[in-house]
């Protein structure tokens, strides 16, 4: 028995924002964004959009590429640190109902920007563990609902979108081998949230605060030796050398980050798939949608190993290993 994803989806909205049109009403500019992000656009949720109106889609997507009911499945999971409700109802539920899984359960999962990593190992255990035989996993984002777009260094960095992928129990010995998941709380004043919870209540806000907060230094300089701290360990537990990944699948952060880490490692940079020109930081959702790109254009092929690596708020941080 072995597991195995099957198929991915994706999904941003229509509304594509360039650096030039945040230079309109921002004091930037494209060659600044892209000099110290890598980032050269972004896909925005227009009102009336919500979280889970992003991962329904990317779950139909992949639900259409693979041919898959909706019925069929068993458990619906969604990484998320924007849903649409604060608490309750899940995402995952709203999901569930708008793409008619009438069998599946359905829940959240928060652990930020590493929330797909984290998914991919839970979805796994429950197929382990036989009381799942398809999991939809899916991350989905909509920062632009909480950030200062008046603050460049900030909103520059995120933009919008899902991805998902299809996970399943299958014959053969294709599988994802493990996952390497680690958390820092010590550092969760570096990179949060500011209001909404029950430690500083929305209602009570005069006024109002519900931008996110990041220490930009700290939140580098952790990102950086975490990832390679996490790349190191899954090949010393797996046995497996740089050479036997295809790919290396970053969470897509910021370019300075991955470049850092290719040096520091000695990890050519090409071996880093990066699409964070054309998306921005997409949170949990940027995972699914870089693997849905490749699979798209044809990258990924049956056997293929690749590592996955990634840090949030939490601060989280963690990786996967997984045959494809």
């Amino acid at each position: 028995m072995g597991i195995r994803i099957i198929g991915t989806g994706a999904y941003v909205p229509p509304k594509n924002v360039s650096n030039y049109d945040l230079s309109l009403t921002l004091d930037t500019s494209d060659e600044w964004i892209r000099s110290h992000t890598g980032v050269g656009n972004r896909y925005i949720t227009e009102d009336g959009m919500q979280c889970s109106d992003l991962a329904a889609e990317s779950a139909r997507n992949v639900l259409a590429k693979t041919g898959t009911s909706a019925k069929d499945i068993d458990l619906i999971i969604v990484a998320t640190a924007t849903s649409d409700y604060s608490g309750f109802p899940s995402t995952a539920c709203l999901v569930q109902e708008k793409i008619g899984a009438s069998s599946a359960g359905a829940f959240d999962l928060s652990a930020a920007c590493t929330g797909f990593i984290y998914g991919l190992e839970t979805a796994a255990n429950f197929l382990r563990s036989k009381s799942s035989n398809r999991v939809l996993l899916i991350g989905s984002e909509v920062f632009s609902r909480i950030l200062d777009w008046t603050d460049r260094s900030t909103c520059v960095l995120f933009g919008d979108g899902a991805g998902a992928v299809l996970i399943e129990i299958t014959e053969d010995d294709s599988d994802m081998l493990f996952s390497v998941l680690r958390s820092k709380g010590e550092g969760s004043s570096y990179l949060y949230h500011g209001s909404g919870g029950t430690y500083r209540p929305a209602a009570n806000e005069k006024p109002l605060r519900e931008n996110i907060y990041m220490n930009g230094r700290e939140v580098y300089n952790f990102a950086v030796n975490a990832c390679i701290e996490i790349i190191n360990e899954l090949k010393k537990s797996s046995g497996l050398s740089q050479k036997d990944f295809k790919y290396i699948v970053p969470h897509q952060a910021n370019a300075k980050i991955l470049q850092a880490i290719s040096k520091r490692s000695g990890i050519p940079v090409d071996v880093f798939y990066m699409n964070i020109e054309h998306y921005a930081n997409t949170s949990a959702a940027s995972i699914p949608i870089a693997l849905n790109e490749m699979n798209e254009k044809g990258l990924l092929e049956r056997g293929d190993i690749l590592l996955t690596v990634g840090f949030g708020g939490g601060l989280t941080y963690g990786g996967n290993i997984i045959r494809w």
